[in-house]
């Protein structure tokens, strides 16, 4: 058996995975720009490598999304009850320029708001992404002006963002740079970008991602901390890491990246917690009493109910609910055949998360998007799930643009929402349970048929179990008959081809 550090040696030596030899869709995309590429090419002589075509894609796509905003941009956002639905061009930014007191030079968390939300109900990191964006933003002009140059400022640094998301997934798996271009062209990424500011805790995951892979614990924690102190999601991944972990006898590794986080997160929010308490916990106290939302089952069962859960209930059964979606992980993770790769178990407890959710935003999908291209990096089950949620995108704005329109009800009515909302719950549901499958029978997973371990499981990659439960302890078997390569545990097959089509 390799140990991790041979093993991450000899992915470097073997050639990079041809995406158009090894995804059918990827082959049959490639014709639009003159089909994959011949054996005898030469490779590696032009300046433009993967990394820096799937970067200028995403930041092409990203602008292809500023585009589509244009509508409100010029005017909906602030004339007409419903035109920003109707034109599908929604976004939070320009609306919490003037609502959270950015425009009047107020201090998030320490000065307290007018209205219903006193203080910022944002993590303490974005509101500091928040706040350098509103000093970037000229104070002259009207508050129109003001709120578009604020949406235009929290663009760019969004797109920097995107960019560091591209690098990062494109990198993380060592022969696999292509699989950024699923990230890169993923339309649902480009429609819901600027909706709102979780591009940063994104960007700070897959950044995250990206040291684990490299056997950098600490950098890893202390990236994982940030985006903590971004959004809440990101601390999830540390249970899959304690189940992997000890199933691999990391034990060491794990308690770095452990305290890495602690510490980092608690750098950034331990001032704030100390000098405006009630700022600080305005995140906490709104994510706990806020009722049923957009985009949850919740939701579907509260508008056809005559009489709905109380928000306490519906809180704890949906504490209960990722409760028992851990357990069932962990079981996974213990009695898989071959242990789970990182990537796998850490885009299920965020899916997890969010589908048990009381809210289900539309641009949650940008938390799911780089762990789903390194748990599956399969187009045309990435395809499908992106189909769903575009349709869920298109729905929610529809569904608001009837309720916003009065008598005239221009949109699409309750009953078609809630079939929205089924069809993108079904679309990550899908894709969860490829990802279930791919760990139950891992010679059905792309990465592994590929020849690889756990490439973005760093110290992971390639060690020997220490602890299993049930079938796994017993010698590793094929779960089923599949006519393909069958990869070893640990082993690095025949990956490398002397075709170089990609």
């Amino acid at each position: 058996m390799p140990s991790a550090e041979s093993t991450q040696a000899s992915v470097h030596e073997q050639d990079p995975v041809r995406p158009t030899k090894e995804d059918e869709v990827s082959a049959a995309g490639s014709e639009l720009i003159g089909g994959p590429l011949g054996r005898r090419a030469l490779l590696g002589t032009s300046w433009w490598t993967p990394v820096r075509v799937v970067v200028l894609v995403a930041i092409g796509m990203f602008a292809l999304g500023l585009i589509q905003k244009a509508p409100c941009y010029n005017g909906a956002w602030f004339f007409g009850a419903s035109s920003q639905y109707t034109k599908a061009c929604y976004s939070d930014i320009p609306h919490l320029y003037q609502g959270r007191g950015f425009a009047d030079g107020l201090v998030p968390y320490f000065d307290k708001l007018s209205g219903d939300m006193p203080y910022l109900e944002y993590p303490v990191l974005t509101g500091v992404f928040m706040e350098v964006a509103s000093w970037l933003t000229p104070g002259s002009g009207s508050i129109q002006d003001q709120e578009q140059w604020y949406w235009m400022v929290n663009a760019g640094m969004l797109m920097v963002c995107a960019a560091v998301i591209a690098v990062c997934v494109a990198r993380t798996h060592a022969r696999r740079p292509w699989d950024g271009l699923l990230v890169a062209l993923a339309p649902a990424f480009a429609l819901t970008a600027t909706i709102n500011w979780d591009l940063l805790a994104v960007a700070l995951t897959a950044a995250a991602m990206l040291m684990w892979s490299r056997g950098r614990s600490v950098a890893f924690g202390v990236l994982l901390g940030l985006a903590t102190a971004a959004k809440l999601y990101p601390v999830f991944l540390l249970g899959p890491l304690l189940l992997l972990c000890w199933r691999a006898g990391k034990w060491r590794d794990f308690g770095k990246a452990v305290a890495g986080t602690v510490v980092a997160w608690l750098v950034v929010n331990l001032p704030v917690m100390f000098f405006a308490w009630d700022g600080w916990s305005q995140f906490y106290k709104f994510s706990h009493d806020r009722g049923v939302d957009f985009g949850s089952f919740w939701l579907i069962m509260a508008q056809n109910s005559t009489d709905p859960l109380s928000t306490d209930t519906v809180n704890n059964l949906a504490t209960a609910l990722v409760v028992l979606c851990c357990v069932g992980l962990a079981v996974l993770t213990m009695t898989a055949p071959r242990r789970p790769r990182f990537a796998q178990l850490a885009f299920l407890i965020v899916a997890a998360f969010i589908l048990t959710n009381k809210v289900y935003s539309p641009q949650y999908v940008l938390w799911l998007v780089p762990l789903a291209v390194l748990a599956r990096p399969k187009w045309r089950d990435f395809l499908i799930w992106q189909a769903c949620e575009v349709a869920y995108f298109l729905g929610i704005w529809l569904y608001l643009a009837y309720t916003t329109s009065g008598d005239a009800h221009k949109g699409l009515p309750q009953d078609g929402y809630h079939w929205a909302i089924g069809v993108h719950l079904l679309g990550t549901l899908y894709l969860c349970a490829v990802v279930v499958r791919d760990i139950l029978m891992p010679e059905r997973d792309p990465v592994r048929r590929a020849g690889d371990d756990d490439p973005s499981g760093g110290v992971l990659d390639g060690a020997e179990d220490v602890f299993v439960l049930g079938a796994a302890a017993r010698p590793p078997r094929h779960a089923a008959y599949f006519d393909g390569q069958q990869v070893e545990w640990g082993s690095r097959g025949t990956a490398s081809s002397t075709d170089g089509s990609l």
